[in-house]
């Protein structure tokens, strides 16, 4: 049986193929059968570079201005320096992935992570020894983002590739749930040092071991010259193209809107809800509850765009963190403020899942791992301003109602442009051997 966009395959004669229990039995058997690769990603996903540093940081926030003197903007000024230069070495992780293949660049930057928090625990009244730690996690880690993740995903999984994103990206959502109280309870009980010692163990002790068996993914490395092995293109855009696309400029503002208000809100839910009276448990309960959606808006958002038209998808999921920050505005009780990090992480965890969706879908596997890296590294440059950008505006004004107001705005821009991005592409095989791109409506795509 042949093959279309993205390797989904033809009609054939055989209607009942086409039945909704078909459909979902082979879903199914697809995700079953792809197990140990879903599970290899979420440790992945949840313990890499990546994964934890912005859910961690607000543990950190009081203990180090408590020591040092630094002001909130300046403890979280590190994630600038953790995502940003993350972003930066992003395409050069696509490159890497595309040349060596995703197994080995995951594990070295597993490992790559773990040192990089471990040197964070050594930091000296220098802030600059604080941010080298941060910069060491974004460079040495920088395999261990979500490139390689959902390049594996993305070349595995068809008929479940929204699902299968879900999952594996849900574990930015098991970061969420387990890292804050984890950290405060080692902050709380040793010190912040060791705080970050306890970070440190977990992309080497739990993540490298789950990748090291289970992450074997279809191999994404090109031959190496004079091995007789011919490369198979898949069919898609080159990253060039892809960047003369007006929907790739569409996703890149999407994004970075998006993550400027997710990511100013996160780290500063437990320094803010602090702020109102809230103890650190209580504080770090909300944060968990955003973990909880995250995970939840992942796995809801990766069915329904297997199911329905993506944009339409994302616009209704992205949208409603606009009413969570006009909660967190106001002075209301401890319930509301749950409901309103249920609404933010919801949000959270659909727009990763989705640009990843997006990638393959618009864009195609030809380039995948370069074309997601480019957008990525908005993401990455997006979620190191924003916990920083968010802690400035607090030390100007002396609250954080002119961030969340910001936020607000941002996620009124965010979400709705994806509805721009019209019907899904339809990638000819003569395409993908380098021919000029054509796009033709796929069925599967309509509005």
């Amino acid at each position: 049986m042949g093959t279309c966009e993205l390797g989904r395959p033809l009609p054939t004669a055989s209607p009942e193929a086409h039945t909704p229990h078909a459909t979902v039995a082979a879903e199914q058997a697809e995700l079953i059968g792809g197990w140990r690769l879903l599970l290899a990603c979420v440790a992945g996903v949840a313990f890499g570079s990546i994964g934890f540093a912005t859910y961690s940081i607000g543990a950190f926030v009081k203990p180090l201005e408590a020591e040092f003197g630094w002001s909130r903007a300046d403890v979280q000024g590190a994630i600038l320096f953790s995502m940003g230069l993350g972003g930066i070495a992003a395409p050069l992780a696509g490159m890497l992935i595309d040349r060596f293949g995703a197994r080995l660049i995951a594990l070295t930057g597993l490992i790559g992570a773990g040192i990089g928090f471990l040197s964070a625990a050594w930091a000296t009244s220098s802030i600059w020894t604080f941010y080298l730690a941060y910069a060491l996690v974004a460079c040495l880690g920088a395999g261990s983002g979500p490139v390689s993740w959902t390049r594996a995903i993305a070349g595995q999984f068809q008929k479940s590739r929204g699902l299968a994103l879900g999952l594996a990206l849900s574990g930015t959502g098991v970061s969420a749930i387990f890292v804050p109280p984890y950290v405060v309870s080692l902050i709380e009980s040793f010190g912040w040092r060791i705080g970050f010692v306890g970070l440190s163990l977990l992309p080497v002790a739990i993540a490298l071991p789950i990748a090291y068996l289970f992450f074997r993914p279809r191999d994404t490395a090109m031959p190496k010259p004079g091995s007789g092995v011919q490369a198979t293109q898949q069919p898609g855009l080159t990253a060039l193209e892809a960047l003369r696309s007006y929907r790739f400029w569409v996703l890149m503002l999407s994004i970075i809107a998006m993550y400027l208000g997710i990511t100013g809100i996160i780290p500063n839910l437990i320094p803010a809800l602090t702020d109102r009276g809230y103890s650190p448990s209580a504080a770090a309960a909300v944060q968990s509850v955003f973990g909880l959606a995250v995970i939840f808006g992942r796995l809801l958002v990766g069915w329904l765009i297997d199911r329905y038209w993506a944009p339409a998808v994302a616009a209704a999921v992205l949208t409603p963190p606009v009413v969570a920050c006009i909660i967190f505005l106001n002075d209301v009780p401890y319930a509301a403020y749950l409901f309103a990090a249920l609404l933010a992480g919801m949000a959270a965890g659909a727009e990763l899942d989705l640009l990843a969706f997006f990638t393959a879908r618009y864009f195609g596997l030809r380039s995948y791992a370069r074309t997601y890296s480019l957008l990525y590294a908005g993401v990455a440059v997006a979620a190191g301003i924003g916990p920083a950008a968010f802690a400035y505006v607090y030390e100007m004004t002396g609250s954080y109602n002119a961030s969340f107001t910001l936020a607000a705005i941002l996620f009124a821009i965010g979400g709705p442009c994806v509805l721009t991005l019209g019907r899904y592409p339809s990638f000819t095989q003569a395409q993908s051997a380098g021919a000029a791109p054509a796009e033709i409506t796929a069925g599967r795509g309509k509005r």
